[in-house]
């Protein structure tokens, strides 16, 4: 959703980001979800925007991922592949952040973190786009 959000684009989404900020006065990401933004913008070369990203962190709540969050990570991981229902490494690395946070995980892609629901972690799941 971040990266949405950085385009500015759907108004629905923007909204919410606006809220989010204005009750919150920050977002609050995952530094995995630093890496993947990292990763996305420098594989296509978007050296401007990137810098942008990594200029705007200092503004943003960084959550860690410790040695707690990657040990629930590694068990969501383990519970999906055990059910072939793999989703990447990215996300549970991203859900076990929010549910050591005790956070809600945005995002648009219901569909992986509803996998992750479904093996019964209590992940709070919220559409922006809705």
């Amino acid at each position: 959703m971040l990266s949405e959000i950085l385009k500015g684009v759907d108004k629905r989404v923007a909204a919410n980001a606006t809220a989010y900020r204005a009750e919150h006065r920050r977002y609050s990401i995952s530094a995995v979800t630093v890496m993947e933004v990292v990763k996305g913008l420098h594989r296509i070369g978007a050296k401007r925007r990137l810098r942008q990203f990594i200029a705007g962190l200092p503004d943003m709540e960084l959550l860690p991922f410790d040695t707690a969050t990657a040990e629930l990570a590694g068990r969501i991981y383990g519970d999906l592949e055990r059910i072939g229902q793999t989703i990447g490494r990215a996300d549970p690395q991203i859900a076990a952040t929010a549910l050591r946070q005790g956070m809600a995980l945005v995002t648009g892609n219901i569909a992986h973190y509803e996998r992750i629901r479904a093996l019964g972690y209590g992940l709070v799941i919220e559409n922006w786009r809705d």
